[in-house]
């Protein structure tokens, strides 16, 4: 890594520090006299308390179904820049050793967490059907999912059913296509059998 990238990280690192110190002391100050509490519905997705969700400056980690709930799915492609629900886009995904290494890759949207978080499943493009067992007996579940634009060789991609990650949605490169609604809602059904068991 460069000099100047490495210069980069460590202030974007110190700004988000700071920006998240000056938000927490700011939260946690008392209200002004005279101010009313109005009572009000609690969010659609409102994190465990102690729970902090990546800022738009962090890659991905595991979304923890324990703390944060079942995702919210609804397949929901739109044709626009932003990420939705059935749409296959790229970020950067940890290797589950959680190192510091990891990879650019394709990846499920499979639900939204908010107006700002995606909650997806990854892809390969490696075939598992061959090694199943081996895979499941390292506890990885995986689903083919079909060919799409999102591989420029247009291989079948598999998606990964027992491993969730959240992320910002600043971090999501590009869009690269969409699976179909039925492919997805299977999909689904295979993420709930292996989150809830």
């Amino acid at each position: 890594m460069s000099l100047w990238n490495r210069l980069s990280h460590v202030l974007i690192d110190l700004g988000v520090g700071a920006l998240k110190s000056a938000l927490s002391s700011s939260s946690s100050s008392p209200r002004s006299a005279g101010s009313t509490s109005h009572r009000t519905e609690k969010p659609a997705h409102t994190p465990s308390p102690g729970t902090t969700l990546p800022s738009p400056y962090e890659h991905a980690i595991d979304y923890d179904v324990r703390t944060l709930g079942m995702p919210r799915f609804a397949y929901n492609p739109v044709r626009n820049d932003a990420p939705d629900p059935g749409e296959v886009v790229w970020t950067w995904v940890p290797y589950e050793e959680n190192d510091g290494r990891g990879k650019d890759r394709p990846v499920l949207v499979a639900a939204m967490y908010g107006p700002d978080h995606v909650v997806f499943a990854q892809t390969t493009s490696k075939d598992h059907d061959r090694d199943a067992a081996d895979e499941a007996r390292w506890g990885r579940y995986w689903m083919d999912i079909g060919s799409g634009p999102w591989d420029a060789k247009r291989r079948d991609s598999e998606v990964r059913l027992n491993r969730l990650m959240i992320v910002h949605v600043d971090q999501i490169r590009r869009t690269g296509g969409q699976i179909d609604r039925a492919i997805f809602e299977r999909v689904v059904a295979g993420i709930k059998k292996h989150l809830c068991a």
